[in-house]
């Protein structure tokens, strides 16, 4: 029978840039340590930040990603929504790219990533704050 979990979580506030969160979503979803075989669900509610996985081992990928992402969609593009600051519309664009939702494997109680993978935040705002997301859980638990 599979069951489910859904929770919110609050992620602390980051400068912009690409984040390592791995270890802070894991940490904040003890439930996860009662699931056989399933998936999460995250989904982060805010349109200046994103969600992806990359490259875990060395920081110069997050440094990276950031100095691509700037070149993709640079701040002194001529946007009209500019009411918001600068930052802001470039970092819905971002946010657009990498998207507001990932969805990873569960085997024994773990996340199913890659050696290398990690889970990201994009922060695409100069200070964007707490960020919130919905972690939801399906699968079968142990």
């Amino acid at each position: 029978m599979s069951e489910f979990h859904q929770s919110t979580i609050t992620l602390i506030p980051r400068p912009r840039g690409f984040h390592l969160i791995t270890r802070e979503i894991v940490d904040a979803i003890p439930v996860l340590a009662d699931f056989d075989i399933g998936l999460l669900h995250l989904f982060i509610l805010h349109t200046s930040a994103s969600l992806t996985i990359n490259e875990n081992a060395d920081p110069d990928v997050r440094i990276d990603m950031e100095t691509a992402v700037n070149r993709i969609c640079p701040e002194n593009s001529p946007f009209i929504h500019t009411s918001e600051g600068p930052d802001d519309m470039p970092a819905h664009v971002k946010a657009s790219l990498f998207g507001s939702s990932i969805t990873i494997p569960i085997r024994a109680g773990r996340l199913v990533l890659g050696i290398w993978q990690g889970i990201y935040l994009g922060e695409h705002r100069d200070r964007g704050g707490r960020r919130q997301m919905v972690v939801t859980i399906h699968g079968q638990k142990k």
